[in-house]
């Protein structure tokens, strides 16, 4: 299965992806006054620095956010989330790559508030220093799978989850959607996006497959490719929104359509939407 470090994928498509829907569903939730809840299972280091030794064995970042950056003009959909990136680099050139907990925090009000969970001990203490004087954020070293439900029905009423696990083992695909299904039925009504690789496309169709017999209402699947999937290793990234903000689906088609042709490789970019279980 996938060996996957944060800091050796930071800044790739997969994360542009990820990121750019993230910055749109907390946005949304932004748009009322009543607080809510950023609730991330697998948060990682929050911000990795681009000239480090994992980042640099593939500089993978070059044809990710790299290339956005070079862009002479984006999408509205994608302004804000390229805005985050530079202002975290306003002072040269691209050198760090923030995670979703760091996004994540610059979109939070101050009646806002979010849980951080990470295992790792060098990345846990990478993000408590992050956040040790921010009131709105707490950070804890747990399993974010087990952590998940206790937080649920959050005090605020409203809530936005983030499942992201590192899919080292192959298992990570069932765990990950046992976890997302057992959440939402405490609280069916938050916004989870659970992110996935696509390495193989058996486990994805085992994915959807387990996502359908979930239960669960109103699920999108957003996937976005930058080579062709006999090309070996993670090609893909893909997206499962439950409860999708109606914000974000008229603005997917676009959006998606922009990433395939800017990220993909030799002209080889390609997307899908799919409505896997219909509201």
């Amino acid at each position: 299965m996938l060996s996957y470090r944060h800091a050796f994928h930071a800044g790739n498509h997969a994360d542009v992806l990820k990121h750019a829907v993230l910055v749109q569903a907390l946005d949304y939730l932004k748009r009322k006054d009543k607080p809510f809840l950023f609730i991330d299972t697998h948060a990682g280091a929050g911000i990795y620095d681009l000239t480090g030794p994992w980042p640099q064995k593939n500089r993978e970042y070059d044809g990710g956010i790299g290339r956005l950056l070079e862009c002479p003009r984006l999408p509205g959909e994608l302004e804000d989330y390229v805005s985050l990136i530079r202002s975290l680099n306003r002072h040269g050139p691209l050198q760090r790559y923030p995670g979703s907990p760091w996004l994540a925090a610059e979109r939070l009000r101050a009646q806002d508030r979010a849980r951080l969970f990470e295992l790792h001990p060098a990345e846990f203490e990478a993000l408590r220093a992050i956040f040790l004087r921010d009131k709105r954020v707490k950070v804890a070293q747990e399993d974010g799978f087990q952590a998940l439900p206790s937080l649920l029905p959050p005090a605020q009423r409203r809530a936005l989850v983030l499942i992201d696990p590192p899919y080292e083992v192959k298992q990570d695909y069932t765990t990950a959607v046992t976890a997302l299904q057992a959440a939402w039925r405490r609280f069916p009504a938050a916004v989870y996006l659970l992110w996935y690789p696509v390495v193989r496309r058996a486990a994805i169709d085992r994915l959807e497959r387990d996502l359908k017999d979930s239960g669960m209402r109103d699920v999108l699947q957003i996937e976005l490719s930058v080579t062709p999937e006999n090309a070996g290793g993670m090609q893909a990234s893909g997206l499962i929104v439950v409860n999708p903000p109606w914000t974000l689906k008229p603005q997917l088609q676009g959006l998606l359509q922009f990433l395939a042709d800017t990220l993909g490789q030799e002209g080889q970019g390609s997307y899908r939407i799919a409505t896997l279980i219909a509201e």
